[in-house]
Formats: C-alpha cells, structure tokens, sequence
C-alpha cells in the first residue's frame, strides 16, 4: 500500500456537510461526482497528500443511508492507494481477507476499487483504490 488516499465520512445531506467541511478543512471541495453503482453523491477535499469524501445515499436503502441509520453520521472507510490492486487483492485474500468484490469495480473519482470485510479489518471497512488507467 502506497499511502492513505481517502477517509469515507457518511453525511446525510451534501447540502449541509460541503459548507461545514469548506470550513473546518479551510478549502474548498473541488469535485463533486454520483457514483451510481454504490447509490451515492461524493463531495471531495484535499488536505495535503490525503482526501476526504462526502459520501450521501442517493437512495433510502442505499449503503450510506444504512449505514447512517445504524450508526449515524461520521467516518465510514479508509481508502488506500496501492500500485497494482488485483495483485494486492489477491496477496490480502492468500493473508485471510475477506474481500467484498471479487474483482475491481469502477469508483469515484476515476478509481478501481475493492473493499474488505470489517469483519476481517477489526470492524474498518478497508478500501483498496488504483488511479484507472483506462
């Protein structure tokens, strides 16, 4: 793994968090985007190296609007970048990781993804994220 690319904060409404965030981060959010395959609206900021997305559902049975409804709003992943992600998908799958997509799927911000189980990451839903070169 490269470096952290990204914290998932799950927000219940874009409206409402891009302001509070364009202050407390001291910038503005520089790219908004839906993701339609993961029902969600993103909202992007960079601090330094690091990202922070804005994740809100789109849809009620969304995975952000569970996720909220379960634990309310606040941070929902860790993304980290790595150089070739089938290959670090398979190096963490030999390790006993349990993979949620058994292969990379398009993401925000022109990215391949895959996510790990909490289950298998100490309850931290793990992203796993490449720059799609395609």
């Amino acid at each position: 793994m490269l470096r952290v690319e990204h914290i998932g904060i799950a927000v219940k409404s874009l409206q409402d968090s891009v302001p509070l965030f364009e202050k407390l981060l001291n910038t503005p959010c520089y790219k908004t985007e839906t993701v339609e395959s993961e029902a969600v609206n993103t909202a992007f900021f960079r601090q330094g190296e690091t990202k922070i997305e804005l994740l809100e559902s789109t849809k009620p049975e969304g995975v952000i609007q569970a996720f909220i409804a379960k634990k309310g709003e606040g941070i929902h992943h860790l993304a980290f970048e790595v150089e070739d992600i089938a290959a670090e998908m398979e190096r963490l799958k030999k390790e006993g990781f349990v993979l949620l997509n058994e292969t990379p799927k398009k993401g925000a911000d022109n990215k391949l993804v895959c996510f790990l189980h909490p289950k298998s990451t100490n309850a931290v839903l793990i992203e796993l994220c490449q720059e799609n070169r395609r």
